[in-house]
């Protein structure tokens, strides 16, 4: 290892120098550090002070830098230079930009900045990445509807080979059945034909394209660029090495035998949008019953959707879906009538313009909820929000029935796969923190996470993953695949593995084709990043990957359990092993080893810990408390630099500290914490729950878990439970986030001062 050579540059740009003596944070490097190499500047980023920073470290002044500046979320560009770790020390918004210019607690809050991070320095190392090499870059793609096929066809004409894997005999899947489609290009108001036909040719046609129809995937292993998938097809199993998988699995409809209070079985005169579409593909519609015409027709949208007793979400494509079947009613017979009867009509954005074309057409759309289905007198009651009363429509030759989609996140017509079982892992069926049963379970029965951790639906998994979390992708509780919805939608929670279409949510066949672009994008992205050891969405870049000390490690498999995306398996001998491409670099294991025995190179325990111990702590007679925040750098980070651009004030007295998640957080720094002297502490994350926005899944819910536990220690210091607070933040509560802080700091300036201070 080459000798450790760090040099400090701060700048005195954006009011920096008109709030704090930026002399006097050079001296802090200098004189408490030992940094000889200490350099001001009045625009740190300008061309000239950048160039200055670069020649520094080709001449081998330093090799590790502190820039004292702005946040480290803004000029990551200018502030980067190969195999040279830099620590941002925010010195504008949250110092600058939010306290009061030259006071003695804004100044003591920037030399705290300085010191905090020269001890993260200290601590870290350049990374070496755990690069796969060799890897394959053959992207598997399961299901060969319109998603799946434009994936393929994406794939191919990106320069990569796809293996398309469908398990009929056919090609298409429910864009076959379609007779007409709606529109997809401007002008936005016409029915297009069905064109899926050419699409299969392209595919066919397309010699990157491998494809196999009455095939299934009967088992996953490995990681991201270096896939092992064993695909049953012909009655022979074969193994193929692939790089990244796209599932594009699709969705089914809801079953309409559940829905006889809207008439369904009483009349083959009462359908669904989905048996009525396939009368439209043989010509003019007849009734089912006679086969006399269709002249008067209703559809009722949200058949068993936005229904807390079928489907309680919104499929959004029904009403785009009954909109073009009624035009082309009208369309194909100028005496016939079509009615739609919906709650809220969602046709968003281009599908607009189709709206107003149906009512130019005729079209007639009636406000209203349908209260019930005489299917032998053919009459629609609804109860009209226009005119508020019952209303009935009588007179119908045929009643559709909009039903809504399901996901197809799991094989139906399989079985529910019990995964074999290694000996160590018999032995977690009796350890209460490590599930085993996993059945129809993303993460088993008995997970220690009930409330973090959904099942799904009966049936086989789609890709069988032979990963010690179990063999499904995890879902949400509607059956959709899980991911954070916000910030990166194609990412489930096994890395390397994206799903499209609508097995993702509900889409129509031009969205579908979208998301598949979307979805192969990331899919490259998985598979490249695997050959250089590089990180996917939300650290994306990140060089890094958990190490782990087997010499310490107990084989509590917590790490194993509690990683949310299952990058973590186990050896014979139970000990955690690490596939590196499945890693987010979360440090969730991190957080839960009892031993701290897993670490980054430039992230790890006793990294945080100095950081903790940097700052100076007044005694107990200064009236000047001390607030540690452990902030997610992905939310609430975030929320409190937008409140700092924004000049907001908040209290000179937090420190805060950025973790990479929540879910990273050990209880040691909790400790360390209050036996350093500090009064109060704050773990600030992101929402947790069914509707989280954690980056990292459940690396808020994580760590109200384990916050549980911190009471006996604060029993053992004699301190209050209040000096411990939990707190939700999203990157849209910067204006919150100066409030809970201040309330924060009150709360605990109210408490008798910490008994530790001065030990």
């Amino acid at each position: 290892m080459s000798e450790k050579k760090p040099g400090v540059y701060l700048c005195k740009g954006c009011g920096i120098s008109d709030a704090v003596d930026v002399g006097a944070l050079e001296k802090v490097g200098k004189n408490e550090f030992r940094i000889g190499h200490c350099v001001v500047s009045d625009a740190l980023c300008s061309p000239e002070s950048v160039a200055s920073m670069q020649k520094d470290v080709a001449d081998g002044a330093v090799n590790r830098m502190v820039v004292g500046a702005c946040s480290p979320r803004v000029m990551a560009d200018k502030f980067r230079f190969d195999g040279v770790p830099v620590v941002r020390a925010n010195l504008r918004e949250q110092v600058a930009w939010s306290q009061p210019a030259h006071e003695e607690d804004t100044e003591m809050l920037a030399a705290d900045s300085i010191r905090m991070a020269a001890a993260q320095l200290a601590k870290t190392q350049q990374p070496t990445p755990a690069a796969l090499g060799e890897i394959s870059r053959t992207i598997l793609v399961v299901g060969g509807g319109v998603t799946g096929l434009t994936a393929a066809l994406e794939a191919a004409q990106s320069g990569y080979d796809a293996l398309l894997v469908e398990k009929s005999d056919a090609l298409g899947g429910w864009s076959n059945k379609w007779s007409m489609r709606a529109p997809h290009a401007p002008p936005y108001r016409d029915i297009y034909g069905n064109d899926i036909e050419a699409l299969i040719a392209k595919v066919k046609a397309n010699g990157r394209v491998r494809i196999l129809t009455n095939a299934t995937v009967a088992k996953t292993s490995g990681q991201p660029g270096a896939f092992d998938v064993v695909i049953a097809h012909g009655g022979q199993e074969v193994t193929e090495k692939v790089g990244a998988i796209v599932v594009a699995t699709g969705w089914r409809p809801y079953d309409a035998t559940k829905l006889t209070h809207l008439g369904y079985g009483a009349s083959p005169d009462v359908v669904t949008g989905i048996e009525f579409e396939a009368m439209l593909a043989k010509g003019a519609p007849v009734k089912p019953s006679n086969g006399a015409p269709v002249k008067n027709i209703a559809f009722l949208q949200c058949a068993g959707s936005r229904d807390p007793n079928h489907l309680p979400y919104c499929s959004s494509v029904c009403c785009t879906a009954s909109i073009k079947q009624a035009l082309q009613v009208v369309k194909g017979d100028k005496d016939a009538m079509a009615y739609i009867v919906y709650e809220e009509l969602r046709t968003p954005g281009t599908a607009e313009e189709f709206y107003r074309e149906a009512q130019r057409n005729g079209v007639v759309f009636m406000k209203g909820k349908a209260t019930s289905v005489d299917g032998k007198a053919m009459t629609v009651s609804y109860s009209d929000e226009l005119l508020g009363e019952d209303v009935p429509l009588g007179g119908l030759d045929l009643i559709v029935l909009a039903t809504g989609m399901v996901p197809n996140s799991t094989n139906v017509d399989a079985p529910a796969i019990e995964p074999e079982k290694s000996e160590a892992q018999l032995k977690d069926d009796i350890n209460p923190v490590a599930p085993i049963k996993v059945s129809g379970y993303a993460h088993g029965e008995g997970s220690p996470w009930p409330h973090i951790d959904k099942g799904v639906p009966p049936g086989g998994p789609i890709l069988n993953l032979q990963y010690r979390q179990g063999p499904h992708i995890p879902i949400l509780a509607d059956g959709f695949s899980d991911s954070h919805y916000i910030c990166f939608p194609y990412e489930t929670r096994r890395t390397g593995i994206y799903t499209a279409g609508p097995v993702r949510r509900p889409m129509d066949m031009a969205e579908s084709a979208e998301d598949a672009t979307g979805a192969v994008l990331k899919a490259i992205q998985a598979l490249e990043g695997g050959a250089i050891g590089s990180s996917v969405h939300p650290r994306v870049g990140d060089l890094t990957f958990p190490k782990i000390g087997h010499e310490k490690c107990t084989k509590c498999r917590r790490c194993t359990v509690e990683c949310p995306f299952g990058a973590i398996d186990e050896d014979e001998q139970g000990r955690p092993t690490v596939n590196f491409a499945r890693c987010r670099r979360c440090g969730t294991c991190m957080g839960a080893c009892p031993v701290q025995t897993i670490t980054f190179d430039n992230y790890n325990p006793q990294m945080v810990n100095d950081m903790i111990e940097a700052n100076e702590i007044p005694d107990e007679f200064s009236e000047k408390p001390r607030i540690l925040v452990l902030a997610c750098e992905n939310d609430a980070y975030p929320a409190i630099d937008m409140a700092g651009i924004a000049r907001s004030h908040w209290s000179p007295f937090v420190r805060i500290v950025p973790v990479r998640c929540l879910g990273s957080v050990t209880l040691q720094w909790i400790s360390t914490a209050l036996q350093k002297g500090y009064d109060g502490i704050m773990l600030m994350g992101c929402k947790s729950g069914d509707d989280y926005q954690c980056h990292f899944v459940k690396g808020s819910a994580l760590a109200k878990e384990r916050l549980g536990k911190v009471g006996e220690t604060l029993k053992s210091l004699a301190l209050e439970q209040e000096r411990v607070s939990f707190e939700e933040m999203s990157i849209a509560d910067s204006c919150r986030a100066p409030t809970v802080l201040d309330a924060f700091a009150k709360l605990v300036g109210d408490l008798p001062p910490n008994p530790m201070k001065g030990f």
